[in-house]
C-alpha cells in the first residue's frame, strides 16, 4: 500500500495576477528597522562553518560558534552590542557555564574575545562590515569593534552575490587586507584555513565558505563523515569478500591439480592441510 500523501494547500490571492507582484529578487531580505537580519542563506553558510571548524589544538568541548549571536562587547554600555553573522571562539566552555546554551555572548563575563569573525555581504550593511561608514559615532561601527575594542585576530567578509572572498589580519592595532592567489587561506592561530568549496549542501550547488585542515583537505562535517566511514566499511567488506574467493579459487586449482598427478584424496589433505571432505567437496 503506497503512504497517502498529505495535499499541499496553496494560497490564491482573489483579484490579483501573480505575473505582476513582486519576486523574490524584489523584495528586501532584511527588517527595514534593523538591517542585518539573516536570510535562509546566512543560516545554511552558518550553519557549513559550524559543521566544519574544527581548530586541531583544541577539543571540541572549548570552542563555541555562533550565528547572529548577540555579542556584547562593552561592560560601560551594557545594551551595545553587534551580531556577527558568524564567530568563533576558541577556549571557552561550548556552553554557558558548561551548562546551558547561550542566548548572547558577554564579552566581560566570558572574557576571551573571538579568534574569527565572518560577515556575509548584505545590500543593508556591506558599507558597515566594510568599514566604509563615519568613525568615531556612538555606539561604534562594527567594524571599529572588531578591529579597535575586540581586536579580532581575523576578519573575514564574503560577497555570495560576486563570490568575492576578503580577509583582514589584524596588526598591531589596524586590518591589513591579504592578497589572495585562490579563494582560500590559512589562519596560523587557529591552524585551520578557509576558503570557497563548491559543491552541494542542503541539496544546493554553489560556492560556500568552509575550512580546511593543514593538509589541504576540506574538513568533512559529522554527515558527510558518518558516510565516508560507511562507505570505507562497506569497501573493506568488499575488499575480505574478494580476498576470501580468490582464496578459495586458488585451494580449488591446487586440488584439482595435485589430483590430476595422481595423489589420493588423502594425499592432497595432508599436503594442503586441509579436512578430506572439503577436497572430496
Amino acid at each position: 500500500m503506497s503512504p497517502t500523501k498529505t495535499p499541499i494547500e496553496q494560497v490564491n490571492f482573489l483579484g490579483l495576477v501573480p505575473e505582476n507582484l513582486p519576486t523574490m529578487y524584489d523584495l528586501p531580505s532584511e527588517s527595514l528597522e534593523e538591517p542585518g537580519l539573516p536570510d535562509q542563506y546566512h543560516g545554511w553558510q552558518g550553519e557549513l562553518c559550524s559543521a566544519t571548524f574544527c581548530p586541531p589544538t583544541h577539543p571540541p568541548e572549548r570552542v563555541m560558534v555562533a550565528s547572529d549571536l548577540n555579542l556584547y562587547y562593552d561592560p560601560r554600555h551594557t545594551k551595545w552590542y553587534k551580531r556577527p553573522d558568524w564567530y568563533g571562539v576558541v577556549g571557552v566552555p561550548r556552553f554557558y557555564q558548561e551548562r546551558e546554551l547561550r542566548l548572547s555572548y558577554v564579552i566581560w563575563q566570558e572574557r576571551v574575545i573571538p579568534m574569527v569573525a565572518i560577515e556575509l555581504l548584505s545590500p543593508g550593511t556591506s558599507d558597515e562590515d566594510l568599514g566604509e561608514t563615519p568613525r568615531g559615532g556612538s555606539p561604534p561601527s562594527k567594524w571599529e569593534v572588531y578591529e579597535q575594542i575586540l581586536g579580532i585576530p581575523y576578519y573575514i567578509v564574503f560577497d555570495r552575490y560576486t563570490n568575492k572572498l576578503r580577509v583582514f589580519w589584524l596588526k598591531g592595532n589596524r586590518y591589513q587586507e591579504q592578497k589572495l592567489r585562490e579563494p582560500r587561506i590559512w589562519l596560523p592561530r587557529l591552524e585551520l584555513g578557509i576558503g570557497l568549496w563548491k559543491g552541494k549542501y542542503r541539496e544546493m550547488r554553489r560556492e560556500w565558505l568552509r575550512w580546511y585542515d593543514a593538509q589541504g583537505n576540506w574538513i568533512p562535517t559529522p554527515t558527510e563523515a558518518a558516510q565516508q566511514q560507511a562507505e570505507t566499511a562497506q569497501q573493506q567488506a568488499q575488499a575480505a569478500q574478494q580476498r576470501a574467493e580468490t582464496a578459495e579459487r586458488a585451494q580449488k586449482e591446487a586440488i584439482s591439480r595435485l589430483l590430476g598427478m595422481g595423489l589420493s584424496a588423502q594425499q592432497v589433505a595432508e599436503a594442503l592441510g586441509m579436512p578430506i571432505e572439503e577436497v572430496n567437496g
